[in-house]
């Protein structure tokens, strides 16, 4: 499942006391919980992080009946620092579970050979957002133009490649901006700004899912019921909005998820505008029509 919301599952940072207890004075500098994963060559094959690889395997015509639409497949190192000379076995031990697998349960599919040079070792220090390039872009232009207002001052991108699958971007509040933030806020929302600091990070998270991965999106719904997201549709969920268009003739979700807390604090037009300006990029980008967009009112926040 690519989940969306302002679920756990994707929270990049670990809290001010980081991992084993040590202290942390910038809960948002680096993404040392869940940095953005980088793709394989050009994505069609996978992605990794710093101490895992996935391949994906999608099932074309002449797979058996009971062959899934898409497999992810993940091959992961269990020890701390986990060097480029391990990545590659690491690949390497996906890409042969994945065909082992897709012979077994009569999957036809082609996977791509894996990259000749190294997998280097996946960005996790944010920047600053002004100067954001790759999958980020699209949002230091939005700020230059719409201004930076209570909007994330720090971002971390992902190398852009057009047959990639899934494309992300990680955008996050530092210390010094929730504290100016922190000034035009009132009762509860003051208490946010303070946790922001500490235990409760400000962050977004832009993400397009094209062809079947657009079809493995999804978040949970009332009482841990697990909600798929049906392409060809608009909408919201907690601290998750999607669109959707057509891209190559195929279905393409583009996502924004808010931190919890987060998109109490940003008001519904910006949101609302935000959101049009990176799916308006990423569409005229890989060519994308049939744009369909949330409602208005799907942006109001409390």
């Amino acid at each position: 499942m690519n989940w969306i919301g302002d679920d756990s599952r994707l929270e990049p940072f670990y809290d001010s006391y980081g991992m084993e207890g040590s202290q942390k004075r910038d809960v948002t500098a680096v993404a040392d919980r869940r940095p953005e994963a980088q793709p394989v060559g050009d994505g069609t094959l996978g992605w990794y992080g710093n101490r895992y690889t996935t391949v994906r395997a999608e099932c074309g015509p002449g797979s058996s009946e009971t062959a899934p639409e898409l497999l992810h497949v993940t091959a992961r190192a269990d020890y701390d620092d986990v060097s480029a000379a391990d990545r590659h076995p690491l690949a390497r031990i996906a890409r042969s579970a994945t065909k082992v697998l897709t012979d077994r349960i009569g999957c036809r599919t082609r996977l791509p050979a894996l990259p000749g040079r190294q997998l280097t070792q996946a960005p996790s220090v944010l920047r600053p957002a002004r100067a954001a390039g790759g999958s980020c872009r699209w949002f230091a232009r939005h700020i230059k133009e719409q201004g930076q207002g209570r909007l994330p001052d720090r971002a971390l991108a992902v190398s852009v490649r057009e047959a990639n699958p899934v494309e992300s971007c990680l955008l996050a509040v530092s210390p010094d901006q929730v504290s100016r933030i922190a000034v035009g806020l009132h009762g509860d929302k003051r208490e946010f700004a303070r946790s922001a600091l500490t235990h409760s990070p400000w962050w977004l998270r832009t993400a397009s899912y094209f062809g079947t991965e657009a079809r493995t999106v999804g978040y949970d719904g009332i009482v841990d019921e697990k909600k798929i997201v049906k392409t060809g549709t608009a909408g919201h969920t907690s601290g998750g909005w999607w669109a959707s268009s057509i891209c190559d003739g195929k279905p393409a979700l583009h996502t924004l998820s808010s931190s919890y807390t987060y998109d109490d604090v940003l008001d519904s037009r910006t949101l609302s505008a935000l959101f049009h300006a990176y799916v308006g990029t990423i569409t005229k980008q890989r060519g994308c029509a049939h744009a369909t967009y949330p409602d208005a009112g799907d942006f109001r926040v409390s």
